[in-house]
């Protein structure tokens, strides 16, 4: 009722624009009101885990759907059942169920691996390891590799009085930074494979910006940590590094989902069904299809003393999934917002882009980035692809910096909150498992913006 409640107030508050007669939504006939859902549901992420932590443990799944719903009815009221259930249908299964499959199969399958580390935690090794993901990130996700070595980092440095800043990195690298290699790495980047851009591209251009800030970053973690570790009172031994991995198959199964990702970008059959009216293509049923396939078959084969050895919980998945439930729902409007460009609410945002005809890159690279650490990164990167013309030849070849500065400011803005990225949220949930402090939403804002932001602000300056 209170959702209905807020609803009703929300509509009253609105005009009813043209579009609600003409059977379909147009955002450049929405008011800056739209945004008020995804405003409270960040707000309520932000904020209450701060004054209101136990309530919000308890009842965040209710809150999310609070907000949802506050948006689905006032969108029903405005435009009715048909237009609201298309749009809410449509987001549904093209974007927020393919995201939790893919999410949901690469958490799986990476949780089936095991790798122990028996060495001494120092500042050589963490770095090696950041820089190991990182790398990886590209070819397996940002989400696959997050989980794979989330649990061998917090291992080896379980003795460690300081920690916290050994997972602030692991999000900013791993978790991120890292999936600009290609596009198995982030989704923006595969939604741009998909529409024409070619699969090494972003190897080639993206990774001299990949290089730029990753570097800088393993140096600082590595000052840092170094500096932690002396005041921990700690000295270097010459214990030998032991390593063993248990449930390799799991690494077969990751070379299929990179399989299947790959089919569904080269696979064009020309083919569709319709479920309640949204068109689903033959190949991305397929991908989901085959991706849920991977994930029971790791579950299944994976040895239950594996998972007990990770301390695998599908608790992060499902908060994540409930969370971002949320964001899916109330961002529907402003991506309709966004997506009218010029002609939208948010126009004088937009205008900075595009200045008499010339795309303003340094404009890209940071509105697309500053948008993609509170929204979505997938649609917001798809809008500004389409601002930018939207021809994939044209993008990679005279518009190429426009193009790098679209993606790099999607993939590596990701990592400024924790919302960003998915990945920065399981990280999270899984260090404070293992009793981890991890700051709060702002306290999370304050590393990124102090380390994080300068390097942004020097590569904007070298690269466009």
């Amino acid at each position: 009722m209170a959702s209905l409640g807020l609803a009703l107030f929300f509509i009253v508050l609105t005009p009813t624009p043209l579009s609600a007669f003409m059977g379909e939504i147009q955002g450049e006939s929405l008011s800056l009101w739209w945004t008020l859902p995804f405003i409270g549901m960040l707000a309520s992420l932000a904020l209450m885990p701060l004054f209101a932590g136990r309530f919000w443990e308890t009842h965040y799944g209710k809150i999310a759907l609070g907000w949802s719903l506050i948006t689905l009815l006032s969108l029903q009221m405005v435009f009715g059942f048909s237009v609201a259930r298309i749009e809410v249908l449509g987001t549904f299964l093209h974007h927020y169920l393919p995201f939790v499959i893919m999410i949901g199969a690469l958490y799986t399958i990476s949780g089936g691996i095991r790798i122990d580390i028996k060495a001494q935690a120092t500042p050589a090794l963490n770095t090696a390891l950041l820089a190991l993901g990182t790398a990886l990130a590209g070819w397996i996700g940002t989400t696959g590799a997050s989980m794979l070595l989330v649990r061998p980092v917090l291992h080896i440095n379980r003795d460690r009085k300081y920690r916290v800043h050994h997972m602030i990195f692991f999000i900013f690298l791993i978790a991120n930074i890292g999936g600009a290699l290609t596009p198995l790495g982030d989704p923006p980047l595969f939604l741009g494979f998909l529409n024409g851009i070619t699969f090494f591209w972003p190897t080639e251009y993206l990774i001299l910006g990949l290089i730029g800030i990753t570097i800088p970053l393993l140096i600082i973690f590595y000052g840092l940590d170094h500096f932690l570790f002396k005041r921990e009172g700690l000295s270097y031994n010459k214990s030998q590094i032991r390593l063993k991995i248990k449930g390799r198959p799991n690494g077969l199964l990751f070379l299929g989902v990179i399989g299947l990702v790959l089919l569904s970008g080269l696979w064009e059959p020309d083919k569709a069904i319709n479920l309640f009216g949204i068109s689903l293509e033959a190949q991305n049923i397929m991908r989901d299809g085959g991706l849920i396939l991977l994930t029971l078959v790791s579950w299944f084969l994976t040895p239950a003393k594996i998972h007990q050895e990770n301390h695998f919980s599908y608790e992060p998945l499902k908060e994540v999934a409930i969370l971002f439930f949320g964001i899916f729902m109330t961002v529907i409007p402003v991506v309709a917002i966004l997506d009218a460009g010029f002609e939208g609410a948010l126009a004088p945002l937009i205008s900075l882009v595009d200045v008499n005809g010339y795309p303003q890159n340094t404009m890209y690279f940071w509105l697309s980035g500053g948008l993609s650490s509170v929204l979505d990164n997938a649609p917001t990167y798809l809008v500004f692809f389409h601002m930018a013309g939207g021809n994939p030849e044209l993008l990679m070849s005279f518009l190429s910096q426009t193009l790098e500065a679209i993606s790099l400011g999607a993939v590596f803005m990701g990592a400024l909150t924790y919302i960003g990225n998915a990945p920065n949220f399981m990280v999270k949930t899984i260090a404070e498992s293992q009793k981890v402090p991890m700051p709060s939403f702002f306290g999370y804002m304050l590393w990124s913006l102090g380390i994080l932001l300068p390097l942004l602000l020097l590569l904007s300056w070298w690269r466009f």
